[in-house]
């Protein structure tokens, strides 16, 4: 199945993009992160503390992944004060 991932901010940069196809076999949110990682080894440990977005829905890493779906990558927010 062909997945379309997006990435934001820092991971963006990492990757040197901000949107990738990608390849896999069934799996999950998690395997695609994975996945990810074995490919980008530089922005490995970046997964680790990243939301994620299938289909504009925030999930959890065991959502099931099913061909053409849009996985986004989200980095954590921080709010500000005055």
């Amino acid at each position: 199945m062909k997945i379309r991932c997006l990435f934001f901010a820092s991971l963006r940069e990492k990757i040197q993009t901000g949107e990738m196809e990608l390849e896999m076999e069934k799996g999950t949110a998690k395997d695609a992160a994975d996945l990810l990682r074995l490919l980008h080894p530089g922005a490995a440990s970046d997964f680790d503390r990243l939301a994620m977005a299938l289909n504009e829905r925030y999930c959890k890493p065991d959502a099931e992944l099913t061909d053409g779906d849009v996985l986004a990558f989200i980095p954590p927010v921080s709010g500000g004060g005055s």
